[in-house]
């Protein structure tokens, strides 16, 4: 091998390691996700899902994300998880706000004889203003022991998509990580 084609080589290495530090770097920008203590819960407890808190522009955000919560809670192997009625009119363009619902869901989950309650917050859940209008979604979640009323556990983050992606697909990719501890 000449000393040219080795050269040429290297480059060639160089190259294509700087782009995949490149592309790990961009991608890994994607996706925030923190989460509080360990989820020891057994499947066959009680559950509820209350409506998530609405602090977007976007109508029945909080709606769209809990359903898709009871859904993965539901394919995850849970098997007593009941979602809290809706007093929403589904032609309601904005979420009423409702300082005490997360107090009456509790009440509501009580009467259920539920053991936990999953609730939370949708902070983001739009497209971006641009050119591509990538789809961005922000999201907490808390899971309530319903007897104390305390938080148990805890997990929020964001995601971004590519211009081609929904909001709610990039919506149920956060959640799946979010709540995939609950999973196990």
């Amino acid at each position: 091998m000449t000393d040219l084609t080795c050269c040429r080589t290297r480059m060639r290495a160089a190259s294509v390691a700087g782009a995949l530090l490149i592309a790990a770097g961009v991608l890994g920008g994607c996706s925030v996700a923190d989460r509080g203590g360990k989820a020891a819960f057994t499947k066959e407890d009680n559950w509820v899902v209350l409506p998530l808190a609405n602090n977007t522009e976007t109508p029945q955000a909080g709606q769209r994300a809990a359903s898709i919560a009871h859904s993965l809670m539901v394919s995850y192997g849970y098997t007593n998880v009941t979602r809290y009625p809706s007093s929403a009119d589904d032609e309601t363009l904005f979420d009423p706000a409702k300082p005490d619902q997360q107090q009456s869901g509790l009440d509501w989950a009580r009467q259920q004889h539920a053991h936990y309650v999953l609730t939370g917050a949708v902070n983001e859940w739009r497209y971006k203003v641009g050119v591509d209008g990538e789809p961005a979604v922000g999201l907490t979640f808390n899971v309530v022991d319903v007897e104390s009323g305390k938080v148990v556990w805890s997990t929020s983050g964001s995601r971004t998509g590519w211009s081609r992606e929904s909001v709610s697909g990039v919506g149920q990719k956060l959640e799946r990580d979010l709540l995939g501890p609950l999973a196990r």
